[in-house]
């Protein structure tokens, strides 16, 4: 270890202990779902909220060289979180600070990476963490799939230098596997999770879940990991699922083989909403508490982007209408969603992706403001394992806040675009700060 001094924080490191403000006049919308309350001061010591009551029961008189800053008319959330992510698919390391600090200037202070090369996730998360980068915190999964998924060349993209399958971040799992060392070696990633991607029978899922369970990571899992089928890995008890769009091989009337290989789907049975498969296996999930990170606009975005491309994109509004019907089933049914994007980087975009997820929820998936909120910061930390530590605005909790200039009750879509500035375990970050890549040019202009 080197005898020199410890340098200089980092410039977007959190807010040191003893560094105090407290936020007045807010109307906060605390992440549970429960209406704003006007009138309220939220007291920040460091990167931790030490107090959250109503205006008139702090005196700032008590808490000695505080800096008070009047959010008069203001509306204060929770960080948002972001369930869905792939940040190195390929590696590009300009490519996922610019997404990165993108989404924390839009509000987003969490993500969870679903499954990357970790060697360049872990360096983000490290960077963040400490503040060398303004971005999110990280939370990132290590996956396991069959032997036969490992010809996808994205395995390769997150492999290079390693052998696809054979690496500690993306493992080959057969009957052979080792699943404690499997787990073990995953979990020196520093993940938090196992993802369960494809290609693996059901009696495999469970046994991937048990272990990793075991050893104290959760686990998140494609909807249908072919060939087990929806319900087969809800009832392996795994922690969430991921895509609405796969929830219809619950129905399936032949078995599932692989991932590549999907039967088709009859779309107009789903559309209305009401299949009594779906219906009992959000039953079965609601019951175990399993959240569906449902990638709700995924299908619209992917539709967009396939311009005059006439069977892509006709194939992507089908999926579209089915995810959006499926989703408002599961909201209706009172299983817990989160808000994942899964939407590949761009950083010429001004807003986060999260943005759109979150109206969409709210328009097409039958969700109140208040209840996309509590999908976006509450339920979006528990499939982290982190509420804890944050979703809510709560005393004891890291100081994860974004302030609005507009009511997000009202006006959903409006009161994203009205960020003003977020608080990142403490620091704050203002918009106006914020610079964003021309669209025409690629040069930065501030916004």
């Amino acid at each position: 270890m080197s005898d020199e001094p410890v340098a200089a924080p980092t410039p977007f490191a959190p807010a040191p202990a003893g560094t105090v403000v407290l936020y007045r006049g807010a109307t906060l919308v605390d992440g549970t779902g429960e209406a704003g309350r006007p009138g309220t001061t939220i007291v920040v010591d460091g990167e931790r909220i030490v107090r959250v009551a109503a205006d008139a029961e702090v005196d700032p008189a008590d808490f000695r060289d505080a800096e008070v800053v009047d959010v008069t008319g203001a509306f204060v959330l929770p960080g948002l979180i972001d369930s869905h992510q792939h940040l190195a698919t390929p590696p590009n390391r300009p490519v996922a600070e610019a997404v990165l600090r993108r989404d924390l200037f839009g509000g987003v202070t969490t993500a969870r990476d679903m499954a990357d090369d970790l060697r360049q996730v872990g360096d983000l998360a490290r960077a963040s963490r400490v503040g060398e980068i303004p971005a999110p915190d990280l939370y990132y999964a290590a996956l396991m799939a069959g032997p036969t998924f490992f010809d996808d060349p994205r395995t390769w993209q997150v492999s290079q230098g390693a052998i696809p399958g054979r690496n500690p971040w993306m493992q080959a799992v057969d009957e052979d596997t080792d699943l404690p060392l499997a787990v073990a070696m995953a979990r020196g990633t520093s993940a938090t999770a196992i993802k369960i991607y494809a290609d693996l029978p059901a009696d495999r899922v469970a046994a991937i879940t048990a272990q990793a369970h075991r050893q104290g990571l959760l686990v998140w899992a494609h909807a249908a990991v072919f060939p087990a089928k929806p319900g087969e890995v809800v009832a392996a008890g795994v922690d969430s699922i991921s895509h609405a769009s796969l929830l219809v091989h619950e129905a399936a009337e032949g078995p599932l083989i692989r991932y590549r290989t999907k039967p088709p789907v009859d779309a107009a049975r789903f559309e209305r909403g009401d299949d009594p498969a779906i219906e009992a296996l959000f039953g079965m999930m609601r019951a175990r508490g399993t959240i569906l990170d449902a990638t709700a606009s995924m299908w619209g975005r992917i539709a967009a982007e396939a311009g005059d491309a006439a069977e892509p994109r006709e194939r992507a509004l089908a999926n579209d209408a089915v995810t959006a019907a499926i989703t408002a089933q599961a909201h209706r049914a009172g299983v817990e969603i989160s808000t994942g994007t899964d939407s590949d980087p761009d950083p010429a975009s001004a807003w986060p992706p999260l943005h759109d997820e979150l109206v969409h929820l709210h328009e097409r998936c039958g969700m109140t403001p208040l209840q996309v909120i509590r999908s976006a910061t509450l339920i979006g930390a528990r499939s982290l394992g982190a509420e804890h530590e944050r979703g809510t605005v709560e005393e004891g909790k890291i100081a994860d806040l974004v302030i609005l200039g507009a009511d997000p009750a009202a006006d959903l879509a409006a009161a994203l675009r009205s960020v003003r500035t977020v608080v990142k375990r403490g620091r704050p970050h203002h918009r106006a700060d914020f610079v964003e890549p021309a669209p025409a040019t690629g040069t930065a202009v501030a916004k």
